[in-house]
């Protein structure tokens, strides 16, 4: 896997300029830049329109304070100067009939990538993380596991002073490569399975 990021065909810069780094800033985040990186995601497409998901954030240093200890250690060594941190989850079921929603995971990633993208717009970063006790956050923020899945914690502001980060994460604070095409997508008629008339 190459770090160059060179895409193999045309596509909206965007794409590129996207990526997770560690290095935040702590200049705080408007209230109104906040709203667009939300608008953004509500507008993510998702099964039957359903819009499982819902972000809880924290934008003050106090409210911060809440949701940071819940970060595995690896992350705390470098999330502490993000001025806003919030937790993705998404509702297991469908509001309408409370039957299993098996797309709420699929649907909560789209909106994921749209406050992602929606940052970079903005001259933001949007970092996902999977590395946070899900237990200790339905306990946190008072939800329970029945209903939501805890999906992500994010860390969301400005990039910041890469020399105060440890050595071994300010070397790897750039963005990265990704597969080449042919591991990620192919064609039907390259698989081995049975053919159909």
């Amino acid at each position: 896997m190459s770090d160059v990021r060179i895409p193999a065909a045309h596509i909206d810069p965007m794409f590129l300029d996207r990526w997770s780094p560690r290095a935040f800033s702590s200049e705080p985040i408007s209230a109104d830049l906040l709203d667009s990186l939300f608008e953004a995601a509500r507008w993510a497409p998702s099964s039957f329109n359903e819009q499982p998901w819902l972000f809880v954030y924290a934008a003050t240093e106090a409210d911060v304070r809440r949701l940071r200890p819940l970060l595995v250690e690896k992350n705390r060594q470098w999330v502490d100067k993000a001025p806003v941190l919030a937790v993705l989850l998404a509702r297991r079921h469908f509001a309408s009939n409370g039957k299993p929603n098996r797309h709420y995971a699929f649907d909560a990633g789209a909106a994921w990538l749209c406050l992602a993208l929606q940052a970079r717009k903005l001259g933001l970063f949007a970092h996902a993380m999977a590395g946070f006790d899900e237990s200790r956050t339905y306990q946190a923020l008072g939800l329970s596991r029945d209903h939501y899945e805890a999906m992500a914690m994010i860390a969301i502001g400005r990039y910041g002073d890469l020399s105060r980060l440890p050595t071994e994460l300010a070397d790897r604070d750039k963005p990265n490569g990704r597969k080449p095409p042919c591991e990620v997508a192919i064609g039907v008629s390259a698989l081995a399975g049975p053919k159909t008339e």
